[in-house]
């Protein structure tokens, strides 16, 4: 069997495991937040911003470290500190220690553990790539999902301090191990190819085989990967604006928060099939078409947000949603790798990790504050339906990165 389909399991894993990083299980932790520590919303959401800009900026040195020191120890390390990170935040009084909180569990959950598990994949996988990472995006989606379900259960049970020591000694019991023992920091280490792929007899092996290496000075001087990056940090802040406002919405639309809370079940059931679906474009359809695609969809989203009048619309919108959730994230995961290739994609990954990271940090903020100001979100969720289709056509004409990179000197 080809040691890729472990590595795979691996990356797989280890996306799960980032879930005590992400917003969807700090939203569970929201209301004891404010409740324990005596803050408002607007503060936490304030530590939560800025702990989240900060931790962007962490990634380019994180990536880099991937490059000189691979897959095995980084992703040993990442699942060290976020294990560490979730039992320091049982120990939280304050506002201080809640931001530093905030900062670690972004930085090593949503930032480290996610990047390198992601690209440790990239490394194994060319060909089958865009497949590999469908597979692996219904597998987070299936078992991804579940935590918010248990991060609920566990609070009712044992209070939400207990619960992140949970979190912790779960995470450090099954990533650390499952990260020192399984990962293998890229297949020509041990004589394979990628893909599994067999050199043919008189065939010298270059050891990068199927694929032209950018260094990132190179990737920076390339409009097309800043038609890219933008076009996804676009997306990234806008989606997640959206998330965290999705229940005010909904109740501005006149739908409860029972039919918010249900449309979820579509976006992720949709959104699952739909990685596995683009992975399977990837290589057919050029990856400009497929993020096109995702901003054009994403613009759409934006634009129905505020036009639902009944919960069958909302369920409809939420498969929408999904749709466009699943190609986005799907080509999120392989662009880079697919466009630069392997060899410093550790250094690339993180340098556009900080746009797309800081980008999310800075999304909900503006809609909040246009809410309040006009007293709705139709005009600013519709006016930044324009960002989205504008940057969808420009990845269409200008999307395409050239055959070789630009000499740097």
């Amino acid at each position: 069997m080809f040691y890729g389909w472990v590595i795979l399991a691996v990356g797989a894993i280890g996306g799960v495991m980032t879930s005590p990083g992400q917003t969807y299980a700090f939203s569970a932790f929201l209301d004891h937040f404010i409740n324990d520590l005596g803050l408002s919303r607007s503060m936490v959401s304030t530590l939560y911003t800025v702990g989240t800009l900060a931790a962007s900026f962490v990634l380019p040195f994180v990536g880099r470290r991937f490059d000189r020191h691979g897959a095995r120890i980084m992703i040993t390390l990442a699942s060290l500190l976020l294990g560490l990170a979730c039992i320091y935040m049982s120990f939280v009084r304050n506002a201080v220690m809640l931001g530093i909180g905030f900062f670690m569990l972004r930085q090593f959950g949503q930032g480290s553990l996610s990047l390198v598990s992601k690209n440790v994949i990239n490394l194994w996988w060319v060909r089958r790539r865009g497949r590999m990472m469908g597979i692996v995006g219904v597998f987070g989606a299936l078992l991804g999902g579940l935590f918010p379900y248990l991060i609920n259960t566990l609070i009712a049970a044992y209070g939400w301090r207990w619960t992140y020591v949970i979190l912790g000694v779960m995470v450090l019991g099954v990533m650390i191990p499952v990260g020192w023992i399984f990962t293998r920091n890229r297949p020509e280490d041990h004589g394979l190819q990628p893909d599994g792929e067999v050199l043919q007899a008189g065939h010298e092996d270059t050891g990068e085989p199927l694929e032209t290496n950018w260094t990132l000075a190179q990737v920076v001087r390339c409009p097309a990967f800043w038609v890219t990056v933008v076009g996804m940090s676009s997306m990234s802040a806008l989606n997640t604006g959206l998330f965290f406002h999705i229940f005010s919405v909904f109740e501005d639309c006149g739908l409860s928060s029972t039919v918010a809370a249900s449309v979820f079940v579509p976006i992720a059931t949709t959104g699952a099939v739909m990685q596995l679906i683009a992975g399977f474009l990837v290589g057919r359809v050029h990856l400009r078409v497929l993020l096109a695609l995702a901003l054009i969809l994403e613009a759409g989203i934006l634009v129905a947000a505020t036009r639902l009048t009944s919960a069958p619309l909302a369920y409809a919108f939420g498969v929408a949603w999904g749709i466009q959730g699943g190609v986005e994230i799907l080509v999120m995961g392989v662009i880079f790798a697919n466009y630069f290739g392997r060899r410093h994609l550790g250094a690339i990954a993180g340098f556009s990790s900080t746009l797309l990271v800081a980008a999310s940090a800075l999304g909900p903020m503006p809609i909040g504050v246009a809410r309040d100001l006009l007293g709705g979100y139709e005009t600013v969720l519709s006016g930044a339906a324009i960002v989205p289709l504008l940057l969808g056509l420009a990845c269409l004409l200008f999307g395409k990165p050239p055959a070789q990179p630009p000499a740097v000197r």
